[in-house]
């Protein structure tokens, strides 16, 4: 692959959760949420985005939205867990995609609020269509994704390098 490979980063929050007296942690998914994740499968499908691989938070409720979610999908990604996601600053999140190899082409990255929000506004430096605006009105919401591209090695991934190309809630089905 070269520098001038086109990818994709497509940002996932996880479907709404519940709040049992657990650490938060491991907090499960609400029944909301077990309709939300298999929902924002469907959409990841529609996009016709053959994902690479999927990078997912440890926390019980990413793992259950991936589980719902990835069965919606044509294609299974490789997946790999990592804890670091977890309430995971601006910072990290770019460095972790600093981190991702040159092969990935299309990278999916399930993870939490405010980090998922604040990745797709700082990596998207340009837009398409109504994205931003919707995304701005609507905040993050659970399950909700952004789909940002770019051109390069991951290693030069940072502010602004992206297009936002799209951004779904589960309210736009």
């Amino acid at each position: 692959m070269s520098a001038d490979t086109p990818r994709r980063i497509v940002l996932l929050r996880h479907a709404k959760a519940d709040w049992p007296q657990v650490a938060d942690h491991d907090r499960p998914l609400a029944e909301r949420g077990r309709k939300e994740a298999p929902a924002a499968g469907l959409k990841l499908a529609e996009t016709g985005i053959a994902f690479d691989l999927a990078l997912c938070s440890t926390a019980a409720r990413t793992r259950e939205t991936w589980k719902l979610a990835v069965q919606e999908m044509p294609h299974r990604p490789r997946t790999s867990y990592d804890e670091r996601l977890y309430d995971a600053s601006l910072g990290e999140l770019i460095a972790l995609l600093n981190e991702t190899s040159d092969e990935v082409e299309d990278l999916l990255v399930i993870g939490h609020n405010p980090g998922m929000h604040a990745l797709a506004d700082a990596l998207s430096g340009g837009a398409e269509g109504d994205a931003p605006a919707r995304m701005s009105r609507t905040g993050f919401p659970t399950a909700a994704f952004a789909v940002v591209s770019f051109t390069g090695s991951w290693k030069t991934v940072e502010h602004g390098v992206g297009t936002l190309l799209d951004f779904w809630t589960p309210e736009d089905h």
